[in-house]
């Protein structure tokens, strides 16, 4: 039975759709057949060529539209919102088919009672407490199934895949103190590490400027990316720097890998803060150095200048040590408090990246208690000014009354930096996108639009074919995806019809939570969790494990 007969058994055929397959070649024009889950045919030009179509139980005249794989979210902060949001459009609604979960070295497993409560509290500014989540999982294998068993057993809004996170591996092991591992906790994190990809986890990740994983030396990260090698994943640092000091941070995180013999990607890779204007030739120089000596190396970007991250991050490493209550004894003895300010606002902490904090530049974008919303929406400079006070005594009731839940935008980012790195070979796209808060970063519902309407359609920055396969085949090669990531016969019908002429994010910092425009098909496994422009109540989504080396 040849192709076109196989798909006169389809459950669907996309007509004349315009297939940009992911793999940055040109594009085409083709008839897709998908039959259960997946791609059956693929008949290019087939209405010119009179030859005879693939046919099925529906068909999608695709005329105008664009064919793609579904976008993969290869930074993302939807930990608890696959459990709690069926919907789930945030990302749905973008095309995107897959989100990689776990960053920043903080999320849910492994864990035992003591650390899913500390790091509850020490990530309520990136995905709420949770009180509306049943924690019955304590193991890395244990959150999959979960994922995999949402909702009832029917799934979640899409694909999830999963790093073990560094921090809260440390936080297990050796707890929220400054100081080096023992050799018997090193050993733990070890087989923390294995035992996390060995059930399905598809890297490490770290966030070198949160603790407790900030605490770790390179030899212990070393140890660690070098369990990661030997299952075949990669490492997915926050480095220690994004500000004074980036390049070098970015140089450290390259050696320790290189050392480790273990692929690196570099989570949200921008240049930040005034010292860093203009200076991504010199970390593109850095990677393709690397490259060029043998190194695998990718990296992810969100195509907007401001960052986003909790308050309290910003904090200096020493003012955090011992957890989130440790921080709020601290932050209220006076001569202590006094002591923070001065690393934030005279020497620049490591929470700021090493440049001292401007508060006209930290808005804030959520807090965990309402009652405290009229700081929302504002810097943290406008706040004191509306109260008569200096900025410090604001930020410092906020992380108090708060008790470190509020979230902030940073308006420290440079264009030029963005569009640079966004061209690199070994980008990919992440949204990074922090879903809580009243008026969330519009990176969580609106990265990929962005780069195809803004940085494609209306900049040039990139062409679509290669835009394409930034978010699309090149990230599922790093999570070496062996039927993902391309249009191709016998791929999973992970699926994006999207038109070049309109897409756009709806979401601005005004209105951050608007959905985009021009997406009107999303499909995952075959089925339509976006039709018409609109979320279905399709659950097509599960968890997506490592696949072994």
């Amino acid at each position: 039975m040849d192709q076109v007969e196989l798909a006169d058994f389809a459950d669907l055929v996309v007509r004349d759709a315009e297939v940009v397959d992911g793999s940055g070649a040109p594009s085409y024009r083709a008839d897709v057949a998908v039959l259960g889950g997946r791609i059956v045919s693929i008949v290019k030009e087939a209405a010119a060529a009179g030859c005879q179509r693939p046919r099925a139980r529906r068909e999608l005249d695709a005329e105008g539209l664009v064919l793609s794989p579904g976008f993969i979210d290869m930074h993302a902060h939807s930990d608890l919102a696959l459990l709690r949001d069926p919907d789930h459009s945030a990302k749905a609604a973008q095309g995107v088919t897959l989100e990689v979960l776990g960053q920043d070295g903080l999320s849910y497993a492994p864990v035992d009672e003591r650390t899913l409560e500390e790091v509850r509290r020490a990530i309520t500014g990136w995905n709420g407490y949770g009180e509306d989540v049943d924690f019955t999982w304590r193991s890395v294998g244990g959150y999959l199934d979960r994922l995999d068993h949402g909702f009832g057993g029917e799934g979640i809004a899409v694909n999830a895949a999963y790093l073990v996170p560094q921090g809260t591996v440390r936080a297990l092991a050796v707890g929220w103190e400054d100081r080096p591992a023992t050799p018997g906790e090193l050993a733990r994190m070890r087989r923390l590490v294995a035992e996390g990809l060995e059930q399905g986890a598809v890297g490490l990740s770290s966030g070198l400027t949160y603790t407790p994983g900030m605490y770790a030396p390179d030899a212990e990260l070393t140890e660690l990316c070098g369990v990661v090698a030997s299952y075949g994943g990669y490492y997915c640092p926050h480095h220690r720097s994004y500000g004074a000091g980036a390049l070098e941070a970015y140089a450290e995180m390259v050696a320790l890998t290189r050392a480790a013999g273990c692929p690196l990607h570099l989570a949200h890779a921008t240049l930040n803060f005034g010292p860093n204007k203009g200076r991504a030739p010199e970390l593109l120089a850095l990677l393709d150095e690397a490259l060029a000596a043998g190194a695998d190396i990718t990296l992810d970007t969100y195509p907007y200048t401001p960052g986003c991250t909790t308050l309290a991050a910003l904090l200096p490493s020493w003012a955090s040590e011992g957890g989130p209550e440790e921080v709020l004894r601290r932050l209220a003895d006076e001569e202590t408090a006094a002591r923070i300010r001065r690393d934030l606002e005279v020497t620049g902490s490591d929470g700021c990246h090493g440049v001292p904090v401007e508060w006209d530049t930290v808005e804030i974008s959520g807090v965990a208690d309402p009652a405290l919303a009229e700081y929302v929406g504002r810097t943290v400079r406008e706040s004191a000014d509306r109260r008569g006070e200096e900025p410090w005594t604001t930020a410092r009731r906020l992380l108090v009354e708060d008790r470190l839940g509020s979230t902030v935008l940073q308006h420290v980012g440079h264009e030029e930096n963005v569009r640079a790195i966004m061209r690199h070979r070994v980008h990919t796209g992440g949204s990074d996108g922090i879903l809580r808060g009243a008026k969330p970063h519009p990176r969580a519902y609106g990265t990929f639009p962005r780069y195809l309407g803004r940085y494609v359609r209306e900049l040039g920055v990139l062409s679509l074919e290669e835009c394409v396969a930034h978010l699309t085949g090149r990230p599922a090669a790093r999570l070496r995806l062996p039927d993902r990531g391309l249009v191709r016969e016998g791929y999973r019908a992970d699926l994006v019809l999207f038109d070049p002429a309109t897409v756009a994010p709806g979401s601005t910092f005004e209105q951050p939570r608007a959905l985009p425009t021009g997406i009107p098909y999303v499909l995952i496994d075959g089925r339509f969790v976006i039709e018409d422009g609109r979320r279905t109540d399709v659950l097509a989504g599960r968890a997506v494990r490592r696949t072994p080396a």
